[in-house]
């Protein structure tokens, strides 16, 4: 597996498309720690699941209907949840915008071989 090193982040680097209207990129990971910026087109749904990781969102820009282990609210910019491990989690884009999420350890299972 690859990690990422570099001591910066270039704001260029490619998107991955998510389908739906979401797309992702990595800021930058380890093995303990990752960090990833998540757009949403207006409508986008990030499905209610759940993970052993825990993570952290912030909202960057947009508007969104966030529910976290049953409890929902609209969150917009400078906004965020927590999301202990193993709670379920999604949301639903109001207006278009991008999520910042770092998760503890790293998503493995974001990464391609």
């Amino acid at each position: 597996m690859k990690f990422k090193k570099e001591p910066f982040f270039d704001g260029n680097s490619e998107w991955e498309d998510l389908g739906a209207g979401v797309s992702r990129q990595f800021v930058g990971y380890n093995s303990q720690v990752m960090m990833v910026i998540v757009k949403f087109e207006k409508d986008a749904i990030g499905a209610l699941h759940q993970h052993f990781h825990s993570q952290i969102t912030y909202v960057a820009s947009g508007k969104f209907e966030v529910t976290v282990n049953g409890e929902t609210k609209i969150l917009q910019q400078g906004d965020g949840f927590f999301a202990q491990p193993n709670i379920f989690h999604g949301v639903k884009c109001l207006e278009a915008g991008q999520l910042i999420d770092a998760f503890t350890p790293f998503r493995e299972d974001f990464l391609k071989d």
